[in-house]
């Protein structure tokens, strides 16, 4: 990796980011949606790993990032991989944390209920995740970020900062909230960000022929 900063959609990204060790920017996309054929753009999308996720993904190994993007159980390996992993989202429309709350609740929970994991212990992790969110307000390049360590079992910390503001933070603790929470930006299908896992597919195929 160079040492030069990313732009993603005129935000910048640092191409490393230290916690516990060092991680790789390694991916990078949008989250939009199109209105009677505008594109409106909200948050930019940093993923940084940490570069033995490779060890952990041979078995793909010679597939090209078309093929990697295509394949849920690629990503699910990805998630399942015990190295640290760090989403950074920058907010480029601006939206009140009720909001995003609300669309990381229901993706979070439709995931858990599809796998019959929604018990109390779920509802009141990710009740906190919703309340943690409720009174922000995600103003033009707020930042957040969705740092996942892998303890066992795996726990996860969300940061906020904005303008002006000491970040604030909360950890997750239940592992079936922060699997569900990977998911969402960084799992199959429905992941919020197909830009994103097609950056991911693609560098990792990438990665893999160096």
């Amino acid at each position: 990796m160079g040492t030069e900063v990313v732009m993603v959609d005129d935000v910048p990204f640092p191409p490393q980011i230290t916690i516990i060790k060092p991680l790789s920017l390694l991916a990078h996309g949008i989250t939009d949606i199109e209105i009677h054929f505008l594109q409106i753009k909200f948050t930019a999308i940093g993923v940084y790993l940490d570069p033995q996720i490779l060890v952990h993904l041979q078995q793909w190994k010679g597939q090209s990032g078309n093929q990697l993007a295509q394949d849920d159980a690629f990503f699910d390996a990805l998630i399942a991989a015990p190295v640290e992993k760090l989403v950074r989202v920058v907010v480029i429309k601006e939206i009140k944390g009720s909001q995003y709350g609300v669309q990381l609740e229901s993706a979070v929970r439709d995931r858990l209920a599809e796998v019959d994991k929604y018990e109390d212990e779920e509802e009141e992790a990710l009740e906190g995740v919703i309340q943690f969110f409720q009174s922000k307000f995600l103003s033009k390049d707020s930042v957040i970020t969705f740092h996942f360590v892998p303890t066992s079992p795996a726990t996860a910390q969300i940061g906020f900062r904005t303008q002006g503001k000491e970040e604030s933070k909360i950890k997750v603790e239940n592992a079936n909230v922060v699997e569900m929470m990977m998911k969402w930006y960084l799992g199959g299908p429905r992941a919020v960000s197909p830009t994103t896992l097609s950056s991911l597919a693609n560098t990792l195929s990438a990665q893999f022929s160096n």
